[in-house]
C-alpha cells in the first residue's frame, strides 16, 4: 500500500485495488485508521483523538485529490500539513 503523504508521523496511505466506499488509511505508531474520502469519518481502527484531528485537516485540503485518485487508481504524492 503506497504511502501518498507523510506529517507529524502520521502515514496516508491509499491501497489502490481496495473496493467499496473510497477510502484512505492513516498509519500512526501501532495504530491504524479508515477514512471515509466523501466524508473524512472514521470508519475504522483506534487512531488517537489528536491524530485523527490532524488527518481530518489535511484530508479537508486534498479531498478532492485523494478522490481523483481512488477514480483513476493513479498513485500520486500530495503535501503534508506544515509545521
Amino acid at each position: 500500500m503506497p504511502t501518498v503523504a507523510r506529517f507529524y508521523g502520521i502515514f496516508i496511505k491509499m491501497c489502490f485495488r481496495d473496493h467499496g466506499t473510497p477510502h484512505f488509511h492513516a498509519v500512526y505508531s501501532e495504530t491504524i485508521g479508515v477514512f471515509d474520502i466523501a466524508t473524512l469519518e472514521l470508519i475504522e481502527g483506534d487512531l488517537p483523538v489528536r491524530a485523527q484531528r490532524l488527518v481530518v485537516e489535511w484530508g479537508q485540503i486534498h479531498r478532492a485529490d485523494l478522490q481523483r485518485m481512488w477514480e483513476t487508481r493513479e498513485f500520486r504524492q500530495l503535501p503534508g500539513l506544515d509545521p
